[in-house]
């Protein structure tokens, strides 16, 4: 470590940072604190066992950017009623359509009045 007015020079930091982990300067004021380096001259103090508050980016992006098994099961449980018009539209959708149905729709007779002025 340097002293005041005495330069060290260290090559491929910007702005010639040292940085020595092993220094131990906090003379026990800092119980609470863990020193973690993250680079060349950033100390970063975390605090042990404090709650971590998430906002709604967080859940969101947690939630959006979650893996997702393509290969596990997805069981639909219908009540009776929702069972009934799930059947009764697969029928309509995977009906048999012929010509002659074609046929009998697009020729059907038509009116245009009432049936009481008839």
């Amino acid at each position: 470590m340097a002293d005041l007015g005495e330069e060290n020079k260290v090559s491929g930091v910007f702005g010639g940072v040292e940085f020595n982990p092993n220094d131990n300067n906090n003379n026990g004021n800092n119980d609470n604190f863990q020193q973690v380096p993250q680079d060349a001259g950033t100390i970063r103090n975390t605090a042990k066992n404090l709650p971590t508050k998430y906002g709604f980016w967080s859940k969101f992006k947690a939630f959006w950017l979650q893996e997702i098994d393509w290969n596990r099961e997805i069981k639909v449980e219908l009540t009776p009623y929702q069972q009934k018009v799930e059947d009764e539209i697969n029928d309509f959708l995977h009906q048999d359509i012929t010509w002659n149905k074609v046929h009998d729709f697009l020729f059907q007779e038509v009116s245009f009045r009432s049936k009481k002025n008839v």
